[in-house]
């Protein structure tokens, strides 16, 4: 099917972190469909060119592959500078770098006095906790701080990555880590919009619902990869739309809020997830 041209983000520079991933790489090949250029970024390079080698046998040839460190400022710096090389400008950054960690979770959703302590929030391992944290919102911050200044004199958009599990109205249960990072994230993406508008740089949120991806699927999938867990059926049931999201999904909504046509808007998050958010579950 031939793609008619999203004209919002076609020529813009857009950086991607974690652009390898299960998300991102199909918002990746979506973007480059609708006409931007991509530098792909991510902490493996071998991983990075070999997807952008699949990419560039599609036929697109304004992406490149660059290895970088979301944790690491001299990485990151080191990472601008090839971009600025290639493309000359950056007009976009996407922080699809992120996950959860099994050393983030806890085993039980609830405590009750029959529950071992190393099943609860008391026999998590703090490194992990730290580490979960440390990928997610510093892995965020970092990359703003490196990108973000070269829209200073023409402007920009940022796309964060928040999630179902920041909600502060319904916590979510076994996640308090990767929950507390998303938090944080779209807290910080309000800051950072409010700071950043002068300049005209707009930054903004997608929420997805649940997907099936790397960090989460040995949680809503059994080892036979089809059946669902307890918990994948309990997600199941609070989504109205009764699914699980495909990436395509978040396809729309990232180009809207990185094109000209969102230009007033900034400092939002904005759920992808089939009515998860909207719904009690009663």
């Amino acid at each position: 099917m031939k793609v008619v041209k999203d004209k919002g983000v076609e020529g813009k520079v857009m950086v991607i972190t974690g652009a390898a991933g299960v998300l991102c790489s199909s918002l990746t090949e979506d973007m480059l469909a609708h006409g931007a250029k991509v530098a792909v970024l991510d902490l493996k390079i071998d991983v990075a060119e070999e997807f952008v080698k699949k990419l560039q046998k599609k036929g697109y040839k304004d992406v490149i592959a660059v290895e970088a460190n979301v944790l690491d400022r001299d990485s990151l710096e080191a990472a601008r500078k090839v971009v600025l090389k290639r493309f000359r400008k950056i007009d976009v950054l996407i922080n699809g770098a992120g996950g959860n960690h099994p050393k983030g979770t806890c085993k039980a959703e609830q405590i009750t006095k029959d529950t071992p302590l190393e099943d609860t929030f008391f026999g998590m391992d703090q490194s992990g906790f730290e580490f979960v944290n440390k990928l997610n919102f510093i892995g965020t911050l970092l990359p703003c701080q490196v990108f973000c200044k070269d829209m200073l004199k023409k402007g920009g958009a940022v796309l964060n990555f928040s999630s179902m599990a920041a909600m502060c109205c319904q916590p979510m249960t076994k996640v308090p880590a990767y929950a507390a990072a998303k938090a944080g994230i779209s807290n910080w993406t309000a800051w950072l919009a409010a700071h950043l508008a002068p300049m005209g740089i707009r930054v903004n949120a997608l929420a997805p619902g649940f997907f099936i991806t790397n960090q989460n699927r040995f949680l809503l999938l059994e080892k036979d990869e089809k059946t669902l867990t307890a918990r994948g059926n309990k997600v199941i049931n609070k989504t109205p739309m009764r699914k699980f999201g495909e990436p395509s999904d978040l396809h729309g909504a990232a180009r809207f809020l990185l094109s000209d046509e969102a230009s007033f808007i900034t400092g939002v998050v904005l759920p992808v997830d089939g009515g998860f958010s909207s719904f009690s579950g009663v």
